[in-house]
């Protein structure tokens, strides 16, 4: 159901998701990009996803791409394989659509991405892919169109230099295609704010979006309201929305309507582990929500302070009893393995504060969920070297065997992958031989190494880091901060410790 009135036109354009369409149908950013294209005079939007391709690529004259995770690639290749489109934009003809893509994904670092585009947007969507529109539904040839792109801030033609495109929050972005196909099923998802204040060294979310931006309190309200006219599943979204100078008075809000009978299910994926309140719980518990996640990253202070995630550890062990002892069953406790300076100190901290949270909260379901570090662009960790996959293996082996001890369970990404997610992340345009060669294998962790085998590429840099006077792949990008204050926030945090 499309909460918008659609306008239609002429000029086919598609909005496609490298995944399956039920995860198109719960991603915010893509719905809402698409939203502005099927509500433009004179544009016939096409939604589509890996495995909703119903177009032939004779009747397209553009196609968008959302990529919003590292291993996205394999979507796109998947989309153009099915259309018959070459891969390497070179290779398509004057007549083959404009293909260009956006999403955190490319904001990061475009490069090992670039040659498969025409064009890219960084940054920002909203404004920038309104002013592409203008742009393209001209149909103009597509040398002339790309000329034109290239004078717009936000717009990256590969090779050329860019600057992020930041809008400021005003009309708040929800979702505006509700389905009981989404994965999240017929769910209102709102915006509440963009970017963190925080600045963890490691994390691209809060380097890349800065500068932290929120909606104001009355529009969401307005918002709020709009939703529960469709739906009585709305969920609040942001990396760091209880930040928002208003949270408590949008949960009052929400907490008073359920209070007076209505029948809301509230959603929100995380919390900030030094903002949990009782109300927030309390608000949480009453919209159906029985578990919700925290994130302390390490479990040693020490760590917790080089990574600019200043939490004391009598501020997670407070957040867990308030969610305890005012409505939620359990709690998710997001975690980092392969921190670099981590010791075996710092690993055998998770023990330790795992018993202590045990013994306080008889009967509480806690999970931890361990990732490992992989370095990102745009950080002040974007140096840094990847831990060795062996090492780390026997990290998680010890953590899982120890909680396993004292019955709390936990979950744990793949080193392996991890290792690979790290090479897409910090490599340039050499790579994406590699990519196209692993799309056609299989996509398996195999289908990496052999690929890397044959094409004798050289990823040493990817995974062992960088020098801090080289030239990197993403300097390409102009963002705010820049590489200099980057590098002196690393060496703010070394002293630190």
């Amino acid at each position: 159901m499309k909460l918008y009135r659609t306008n239609g036109g002429s000029y086919n354009f598609v909005m496609a998701y490298p995944e399956e369409e039920k995860l198109a149908l719960a991603s915010l950013g893509y719905l809402w990009l698409y939203k502005i294209a099927d509500m433009k005079e004179g544009i016939n939007a096409i939604r589509l996803s890996t495995d909703n391709i119903d177009v032939k690529a004779s009747d397209i004259k553009s196609i968008a791409f959302s990529m919003s995770f590292d291993f996205d690639y394999m979507g796109v290749l998947k989309i153009l394989d099915k259309l018959n489109l070459p891969f390497y934009a070179k290779e398509r003809s004057e007549n083959s659509p404009i293909i260009f893509a956006g999403g955190p994904v490319i904001t990061t670092n475009p490069k090992p991405y670039q040659d498969f585009f025409d064009f890219m947007i960084l940054g920002d969507g909203e404004e920038v892919f309104e002013k592409v529109l203008n742009v393209l539904q001209t149909d103009m040839p597509k040398k002339e169109a790309l000329n034109k792109l290239a004078d717009i801030d936000g717009i990256y033609i590969p090779n050329n230099k860019a600057v992020k495109a930041s809008v400021s929050l005003n009309n708040v972005i929800y979702t505006p295609i509700l389905s009981p196909e989404s994965y999240f099923k017929d769910t209102f998802i709102i915006e509440l704010s963009r970017g963190c204040m925080n600045r963890c060294s490691f994390c691209t979310a809060s380097y890349t979006n800065l500068p932290y931006r929120f909606y104001p309190y009355e529009k969401i309200i307005e918002t709020i309201e709009f939703g529960l006219k469709y739906t009585n599943k709305i969920a609040l979204l942001g990396a760091q929305i209880s930040a928002h100078p208003q949270f408590n008075d949008i949960m009052d809000y929400l907490k008073s309507k359920i209070d007076k009978g209505a029948n809301i299910e509230l959603g929100i994926s995380s919390l900030r582990t030094d903002s949990i309140t009782p109300n927030i719980i309390r608000t949480l518990a009453a919209g159906g929500q029985k578990h919700s996640t925290i994130a302390i990253e390490a479990a040693s202070e020490r760590l917790r302070k080089f990574i600019n995630k200043n939490l004391k550890e009598e501020q997670i062990l407070n957040a867990i009893r308030i969610s305890r002892e005012n409505g939620l069953k359990g709690l998710k406790i997001y975690s980092m393995i392969g921190i670099p300076t981590e010791t075996d100190e710092d690993i055998k901290e998770f023990i330790t504060l795992a018993k202590k949270i045990k013994q306080e909260n008889k009967g509480f379901n806690i999970e931890f969920s361990f990732s490992t570090f992989v370095p990102k662009p745009h950080t002040p960790l974007q140096w840094s070297k990847r831990e060795d996959t062996k090492i780390l293996e026997n990290k998680q082996k010890f953590l899982e065997k120890e909680l396993a001890k004292i019955r709390i369970s936990s979950k744990f990404s793949s080193p392996k992958w991890d290792y690979w997610q790290t090479v897409l992340s910090r490599s340039d345009s050499n790579i994406t031989p590699l990519l196209i060669e692993v799309y056609k294998n299989g996509g398996k962790i195999g289908a990496y190494k052999q690929a890397l085998k044959e094409l004798k590429l050289d990823i040493s840099k990817s995974i062992n880091g960088f020098d801090f006077n080289e030239e990197l792949p993403w300097d390409c990008l102009e963002l705010n901060p820049s590489k200099q204050i980057l590098l002196n926030e690393y060496n703010r945090l070394l002293c630190k410790m």
